[in-house]
């Protein structure tokens, strides 16, 4: 029997989330936890298939973490209208550099192969193409987009387009892969559409360790959690 470890935090909507997807999926065991110690021992256990942070808060769990596994990182798994896509960088301290989102992107693009998808990527700028010049770090975003647009094109035979600011383009256009241009805005353009317009989302996949773990926001909803367990579980097949 399959076990997931998931956080129980001050939301409570995560202990409906297991009676829902318990009554669905019989055979799997759920074991709670409630202090962030035990969730990162539950990460490092053999014996466990795999961890939802849950409602737990992240700071510390993601600073233990990275003392076992310093190259972690994250990309949430968000269900557009009729297409899925990978949100990454989404920690606020993740993704700072050109060569971090590069490996983040290179871990995007195995997942969704590992899933049988077509990797269509999207990267963004902190403002459009001309507005170059229009201050130090509006024009060192630009020209970091250029930069990994660039490596992409050299290092992967997938196909890539620099959206610049323009993500409402690239989500048109059915990216699968919408690489912001550090942490913060990616963290902040998951919670506008996740969390203030309630596009499904599956939570973080977590890179750079070798057991599943699935990152989820403290505010979210009973079916959000519900689907970062079915994620979980379904993971653990592949």
């Amino acid at each position: 029997m399959k076990t997931i470890a998931i956080g129980v935090g001050e939301n409570e909507n995560i202990i409906q989330a297991c009676h829902i997807f318990k009554e669905k999926h019989p055979k799997t065991n759920l074991k709670l936890i409630y202090r962030d110690k035990d969730l990162v021992n539950a990460v490092l256990d053999d014996k466990i298939d795999g961890v939802v942070r849950g409602s737990l808060p992240a700071s510390n769990i993601m600073k233990e973490l990275k003392e076992s596994y310093p190259r972690i990182s994250r990309a949430t798994f968000v269900s557009g209208d009729e297409y899925e896509f990978l949100l990454t960088p989404v920690g606020i301290d993740e993704g700072e550099t050109v060569e971090e989102r590069f490996q983040i992107v290179e871990n995007c693009i195995k997942f969704l192969k590992r899933l049988d998808k077509t990797p269509k990527i999207a990267v963004l700028a902190e403002g459009r193409e001309d507005d170059y010049g229009r201050g130090d770090e509006v024009t060192k975003s630009i020209i970091e987009s250029k930069k990994l647009t660039k490596l992409i094109e050299e290092n992967t035979s997938e196909e890539v387009k620099n959206y610049y600011i323009l993500v409402e383009k690239a989500i048109n256009d059915k990216c699968n892969i919408i690489v912001a241009p550090n942490g913060r805005v990616g963290n902040i353009i998951f919670r506008t559409l996740v969390l203030l317009n309630s596009w499904p989302s599956y939570g973080a996949v977590t890179f750079g360790m070798d057991k599943i773990y699935i990152d989820t926001s403290r505010d979210q909803s009973i079916e959000g959690y519900v689907r970062s367990l079915i994620l979980a579980n379904s993971l653990d097949d592949f």
